[in-house]
């Protein structure tokens, strides 16, 4: 099979390009679990977190007033 043959099967046809998204989500699925799992071997567990230093983004600056 020559090259001008694998790129109309790949760019040019539906099966091919269903193939070629199927394989960048099966590619980027596994490098995410690589990545997950590399990373959670870096930083383990620390231990329970202070509720004192709890931060969250959706917080507001202000002190709800009672």
């Amino acid at each position: 099979m020559d090259f001008m043959a694998i790129y109309h099967f790949i760019f040019e046809t539906y099966y091919g390009i269903g193939i070629l998204v199927a394989s960048g989500l099966v590619l980027s699925l596994i490098i995410s679990i690589i990545l997950e799992h590399k990373t959670r071997k870096t930083y383990v567990d620390r231990g329970p977190r202070d509720d004192d230093d709890d931060w969250s983004f959706f917080d507001d600056d202000d002190e709800e007033e009672e």
